[in-house]
């Protein structure tokens, strides 16, 4: 080209350059589409072109451009780096990673190149690799803010969380900005230090006013802190700021059912239901499970966020493509537990090691059974730690991992079949189970629904819970318990409990109880329990303390349903022993609906309580039912809401038959089997060895059916 052409080239090049600096992708695009046309030739005018194209979206057009921009000059790497943030933007990370390996190794001093190619690596799954990367880039430019940023980020996944948070308030100290403020919470909250990670996103906020990611992250922090009232502010800031901001509606929604907010939650709830139905894969499953959903909608929002996992995790598993090989004839079989709730915290057992203590110390005994569990939550050696970590062939401690790396361990110690205990409660480690580290893996205990996961082989149930017409609203296929699928600790002792007066309820009252979580009380459950109070004078309603806000609202909730709000008694939460005890001093648990009483109503029917509910059409809507099911009590199973109010009338007005109850009920809590946990471990185990002789077989995941012979199963099918 002629000095005047080159003139030329670059002037039009610089305008480019300069629209796209501010941003105006939209008025840059033709600018160099007509340099490309007036310089065919010149690389650099397609890959600027190529830029323009890819702020606009238009991904497909850029990608050909850059690749034309290469061909044109194989040496521009800026184009090379170009075309792979296209190929990571489509999904294609190994190109892209393959095009700035190439481009690192020409220019190895290059620190931008080297930051590309660790993002690259990252979007590949190899969080190894990129640390090395990132290194490198500081090392060509040690001053390099992306780098050590994007270095923190991938030490935080790799569990370095010390090295991370070292390197943050290092960079923090030289130059605050919102960016790491928002990392080091992160690493803090995984760090299980709540309110240190609230505050880091409240500083973050201050730099950032109108970024919603801050006072939404604080809002999960202060609701890990139960400072519910905080964390409901904090969301609606967030929802105030980008009102489609993901989860956060459902966040909010959870938190205004546990103020008993019923008001505030109504509009919010139908919002997100039509979210759900129009297959918005932000919405916590369980948190769903507290709405008045069908088991449809329930498979719906649990199939959308499990598509989500799998594609955030898709090229971490394609390179790390566990095998597995052949169990042994005579090798025992490993079983997998993985759960956060394998201990205690603030010296409170989890519900779930209170269920499970006993029975995985009757499974560890049978032979040919080799348990293992993984617990992805610290403890402090709390007694039920302990007693589950004795239980165990392997306690596997893997709080500080990361999912790659739990699944890295799961498939090291050669586990046949994994068994996700949490689902999506909080906790939950989906990402390990979307990798596959076992062969086969089921659903089983806390979370009370599908997964809607096609990582989740069987859900561990009875026929209760969910009948074999319900089959098609979950995406697993059901393996049927021939018993209630929940298992419990017999071993606790019911100690005397202090008289009425104690907890300030009267001693000539019939006591109706109703200790489920205040997120259950919803104004249906709560308009039919003052029923049955209307029906029942002289009765009174035994609830857990909600704090000041709560209780006043169910207070005025009672008034407005012509309830003297006097007739509610409010009790704070007890160590779990004298909360057991104090069971002896109610006369009738009174269940709630769509969410019934799980945990707690075996805990009230160990300590001598019955508990009266009437089953819907979902999964976590039967639990209570399944109990009293398998426990032969169908007198305590309510058809619709007005039978529940009908039987609860008739017991409170009849104190010889509420006797009678409480007598029957003590009978067949020795004779059912319901706490029989030996037989539990027996006919669990059976299940479980049945699933693995199926897929040893080659034999797909289809339901198994028991049939039901007293304390032991014989599978069929």
């Amino acid at each position: 080209m002629s000095s005047s052409d080159n003139a030329d080239l670059d002037a039009r090049l610089a305008h480019i350059i300069g629209l796209l600096e501010r941003r105006e992708a939209a008025a840059a695009e033709p600018v160099a589409a007509a340099a490309r046309s007036a310089f065919p030739e010149a690389s650099e005018a397609a890959r600027l072109h190529g830029v323009a194209l890819l702020m606009l979206d238009r991904r497909t057009a850029a990608r050909d451009t850059f690749e034309t921009a290469l061909r044109l000059d194989p040496g521009n790497l800026e184009a090379r780096s170009n075309l792979a943030s296209v190929l990571m933007a489509e999904g294609e990370t190994r190109a892209a990673v393959a095009l700035l390996e190439r481009a690192a190794e020409a220019r190895p001093g290059d620190a931008a190149l080297h930051n590309n190619l660790a993002n690259a690596l990252r979007a590949a799954g190899d969080d190894v690799r990129a640390r090395d990367e990132y290194l490198a880039a500081l090392a060509a430019a040690p001053g390099h803010p992306g780098a050590s940023m994007n270095l923190a980020a991938v030490e935080m996944s790799l569990g370095q969380l010390g090295a991370a948070e070292a390197r943050l308030r290092s960079l923090l100290a030289a130059q605050p900005h919102p960016q790491l403020y928002l990392l080091l919470g992160h690493v803090l909250h995984r760090s299980h230090r709540f309110a240190e990670a609230e505050a880091m996103y409240l500083e973050g906020a201050k730099l950032a006013p109108a970024a919603p990611e801050f006072p939404y992250q604080a809002g999960v922090m202060a609701d890990e802190q139960h400072h519910i009232a905080e964390a409901a502010a904090l969301y609606r800031r967030a929802l105030q700021l980008d009102p489609g901001l993901p989860f956060a509606d459902g966040q909010l929604l959870f938190v205004l059912r546990r103020l008993c907010d019923w008001d505030g939650a109504a509009e919010l709830a139908a919002r997100l239901r039509a979210r759900m139905r129009a297959g918005a894969h932000d919405i916590d499953p369980f948190a769903f499970l507290a709405e008045d959903a069908t088991p449809a909608e329930q498979l719906h929002c649990a199939q959308a966020r499990a598509a989500r996992v799998v594609r955030e995790i898709r090229p971490l598993r394609e390179r790390l493509h566990f095998e597995h090989a052949p169990r042994a004839d005579r090798a025992p079989l490993r079983i997998g537990f993985v759960s956060a709730g394998f201990g205690a915290h603030a010296g409170v057992p989890h519900a779930t090691a209170l269920l499970t203590a006993a029975f995985f110390e009757e499974l560890g005994r049978l032979d040919g059974i080799e348990l293992h569990l993984f617990a992805t939550r610290a403890d402090e050696g709390s007694p039920v730690r302990q007693r589950l970590a004795a239980a165990a062939h392997a306690f596997h401690e893997v709080d500080a991992l990361a999912p790659p790396a739990i699944a890295q361990r799961v498939h090291e110690a050669g586990i046949d079949l994994l068994i996700d205990v949490d689902g999506w409660c909080a906790g939950a480690v989906p990402g390990v189970f979307a990798l596959r580290p076992a062969p086969l893996q089921a659903g089983w205990l806390a979370y009370p629904g599908t997964s809607g996961a096609p990582f989740i082989d069987y859900l561990i149930a009875d026929r209760f819970l969910i009948p074999e017409s319900s089959q098609g609203f979950y995406s697993e296929a059901i393996a049927y318990l021939p018993r209630c699928y929940q298992p419990s600790d017999p071993t606790r002792t019911v100690g005397h409990a202090p008289p009425r007066a104690a907890f300030g309820l009267p001693d000539d009252a019939v006591v109706f109880a109703s200790f489920n979580n205040a997120w259950k009380l919803n104004a249906a459950s709560f308009e039919r329990i003052c029923r049955v109070l209307r029906e029942v004078p002289a009765s009174v309603l035994w609830l857990l303390d909600g704090g000041p806000e709560v209780d006043s609202r169910l207070r005025q909730a009672a008034h407005g349903h012509g309830i003297d709000p006097q007739r509610l008694v409010f009790s704070p939460s007890l160590p779990h022993l004298q909360h057991l005890a104090r069971y002896r001093l109610a006369d009738l648990f009174l269940d709630t609906n769509p969410y019934n009483a799980h945990t707690t109503a075996s805990d009230a029917i160990w300590a001598g309580c019955p508990v009266l509910t009437r089953p819907g059409d979902t999964f976590a809507s039967r639990v209570a039912g399944s109990i009293n099911h398998h426990l032969g009590m169908p007198e305590l199973i309510a058809a619709d809401d007005g039978a529940f109010v009908a039987t609860a009338a008739r017991f409170g007005n009849d104190r010889r038959a509420l006797a009678t109850l409480r007598e029957r009920l003590a009978a067949q809590r020795e004779t059912s089997g319901l706490f029989d946990m030996r037989a539990y471990a027996w006919d669990f185990a059976a299940l479980l060895r049945e699933m693995d002789d199926r897929r040893r077989k080659g034999r797909s995941s289809e339901p198994i059916v028991p049939r039901e012979t007293g304390d032991r199963c014989k599978l069929k099918g």
